[in-house]
């Protein structure tokens, strides 16, 4: 939930006031903490059903909120801001034809992982490669590096669960409505 309630405030941050240091101290808090979250609910056995769900919507708002903020301050260009919720559209799309199945959502797979993992990385390196010096000239390298595999991976991912939902739908009967369903 903390991780949610971050999501505004960096938004803020960036637009605003323009707030950079703080800002990539919120989206760096918000990476260290999402990887600790779900290492101590696999450790300790607390994984639940609401923080598997709200993980990934949290990675999913960041990304958008660091897109449209980067975008907004012109430091990425436009057609990488829409071509990451593009993708997300297209996953949405497909909710409804999973639910004709059972189903409200397919498993997260490692190349999901790699691409969240590959755009939380550059968007920090893109906001410090936005200035000027050494430091900045390899942030804005890495970040570049970063974010074009993550888009990549990010698109490959989705159409691998396109896939899985087309082939979902072949092989599995729809499911009965019942009353409840209505």
């Amino acid at each position: 939930m903390l991780r949610l309630a971050g999501v505004p405030l960096f938004l803020w941050l960036v637009l605003g006031p323009e707030e950079d240091v703080w800002a990539l101290v919120v989206l760096m808090a918000s990476g260290v903490t999402d990887w600790l979250d779900g290492y101590l609910a696999r450790k300790w056995d607390q994984v639940t059903v609401l923080g598997q769900a709200l993980d990934p919507i949290a990675d999913r708002l960041y990304i958008l909120a660091a897109v449209v903020g980067l975008a907004m301050r012109d430091v990425i260009p436009w057609w990488l801001a829409v071509s990451l919720p593009l993708r997300d559209l297209l996953l949405w799309v497909l909710v409804p034809f999973l639910r004709t199945r059972g189903y409200t959502a397919l498993p997260v797979h490692f190349l999901g992982k790699a691409a969240t993992f590959n755009l939380l990385y550059a968007f920090p390196l893109l906001f410090l490669g936005d200035g000027d010096g050494t430091v900045a000239a390899l942030a804005q390298v890495l970040g570049w590096a970063f974010a074009l595999w993550g888009i990549g991976l990010y698109w490959w991912a989705g159409l691998l669960y396109a896939w899985q939902v087309r082939t979902l739908l072949a092989t599995t009967e729809p499911r009965r409505r019942t009353t409840l369903d209505a």
